[in-house]
C-alpha cells in the first residue's frame, strides 16, 4: 500500500477543487438549449458528497489529486443525471427548493439533457491515467447499472401490495449506497491501492450510504422544518414505503393486518395523519429501531475505516465528513 506522511488537504480545499471543475464544466457547456438545463441543475446548492468522498479517499494515500478531480467530478455529473430523470419519473416539482428541469423547461428537454449528462460523465471519467481505465470503467458502469436497478425497484414498490423492510434496504443499497461506495473505491483505485484495500473502501462507502439514506428518511419524519428546510411528514402523507413505514405495517399486522391502510382511508387532516403515524412509530418502538439501524451501519463504516493502514492524521478530513453526515439534522 502506498502511503504518504505529508499534510492532507482540508475539506474547504477539496470543495474549491470541485467548484472549480463545476465552473469550468458550465463554461464549456455554454448556454445552448441542450446544456442550459444541465448547468442550471448542477449549479443548484448541494452537498457534493460523492466527489468529495472520492477525493478524500484518494487523499488518504496521496496529495497528488489533480488527475483524480475529473473522475471524481464525473460522479457528481452522473448523480445529477439520475436526479434529472428521477424528477421526471417522480413528477417532482422542486429540486433543492427550485423548479425541477422538466418543470422549468419540459419533459423532453429534461430527458435529452439528462442523456447528455450521462455521456459527459464518461467523458470526464476517462480524463485520468490510462493505466487505471481497465478497472475504472467496469466499476463505474457496474455502479451506474445498479443505480438504475435501484430506481426500478423503487418504482416497482409503488405497485406492490407487500414490500418487506429488507427489500427496502436492498433498494436503497442499489439506488443510493453503491454510488457512495464507488466513490470510496475510486479513491483507492486511482492511487494504485491493492484490491483488498479497494474492497475495504467500497464496503465503508456502502455502510455510509445506507446510514445516510436511512437518516434522510428519519429526518423527513422526526426532523424539524427549520433545519430540514421542508415540511416534515411528506413521506407519511405520500404513504411512501420507507423502512419505518414498512416496519409499521409489519408490527401492526397482528391482530389487524389492515390497520395502517385503514388509517389512510379515514378522513383525517394532513397534520392529524402525520401526528398519528409519528405516534404509532414511537409506540411500536420503530423510531428507536430506525435510529439503532442508522447507528449500526455508521459504526460498521467507522470500524472498517479505523482499520485502514495510513497515518491517523490523514484520516481527519474524511472522518469529520463521516461524522457530519451521521449527526446532521438536515
Amino acid at each position: 500500500m502506498q502511503m504518504v506522511h505529508t499534510e492532507m488537504k482540508s475539506l474547504i480545499e477539496l470543495q474549491q477543487l470541485i467548484q472549480k471543475k463545476i465552473d469550468g464544466y458550465c463554461r464549456v457547456n455554454g448556454d445552448s438549449a441542450l446544456f442550459e438545463p444541465i448547468n442550471y441543475l448542477i449549479q443548484l446548492p448541494g452537498k457534493r458528497m460523492r466527489p468529495a468522498i472520492c477525493l478524500m479517499s484518494a487523499n488518504l494515500f496521496t496529495n497528488e489529486l489533480e488527475s483524480i478531480v475529473y473522475p471524481a467530478f464525473a460522479l457528481e455529473v452522473f448523480h445529477n443525471f439520475t436526479l434529472m430523470h428521477d424528477d421526471i419519473m417522480d413528477q417532482s416539482p422542486l429540486r433543492r427548493g427550485m423548479p425541477t428541469v422538466h418543470e422549468r423547461w419540459n419533459t423532453n428537454t429534461a430527458i435529452l439533457s439528462g442523456d447528455a449528462m450521462m455521456i459527459q460523465a464518461y467523458q470526464l471519467l476517462i480524463k485520468t491515467d490510462q493505466s487505471h481505465l481497465s478497472n475504472l470503467l467496469p466499476l463505474f458502469s457496474k455502479t451506474a447499472l445498479e443505480v438504475c436497478l435501484g430506481q426500478q425497484m423503487d418504482m416497482d414498490f409503488e405497485k406492490m401490495p407487500v414490500v418487506t423492510a429488507q427489500e427496502y434496504i436492498e433498494m436503497i443499497r442499489l439506488k443510493t449506497s453503491v454510488l457512495v461506495a464507488c466513490a470510496m473505491q475510486m479513491g483507492g483505485l486511482l492511487t494504485g491501492q491493492e484490491q483488498s484495500v479497494q474492497e475495504q473502501l467500497y464496503q465503508i462507502g456502502l455502510y455510509l450510504g445506507l446510514s445516510f439514506q436511512l437518516q434522510d428518511d428519519y429526518l423527513d419524519t422526526f426532523g424539524t422544518t427549520e433545519k430540514v428546510g421542508k415540511r416534515i411528514g411528506n413521506d407519511i402523507l405520500a404513504h411512501k414505503k420507507t423502512y419505518m413505514m414498512l416496519r409499521l405495517h409489519e408490527a401492526m399486522a397482528q391482530p389487524n393486518p389492515h390497520a395502517v391502510h385503514d388509517l389512510y382511508n379515514q378522513d383525517l387532516s394532513e397534520d392529524d395523519l402525520i401526528r398519528t403515524v409519528q405516534s404509532w412509530y414511537i409506540e411500536q418502538g420503530i423510531d428507536q429501531e430506525a435510529k439503532q439501524l442508522i447507528q449500526s451501519y455508521y459504526d460498521k463504516a467507522i470500524q472498517l475505516f479505523d482499520e485502514i493502514q495510513v497515518p491517523s492524521e490523514r484520516k481527519n478530513t474524511l472522518r469529520e465528513l463521516m461524522h457530519q453526515l451521521h449527526h446532521r439534522e438536515s
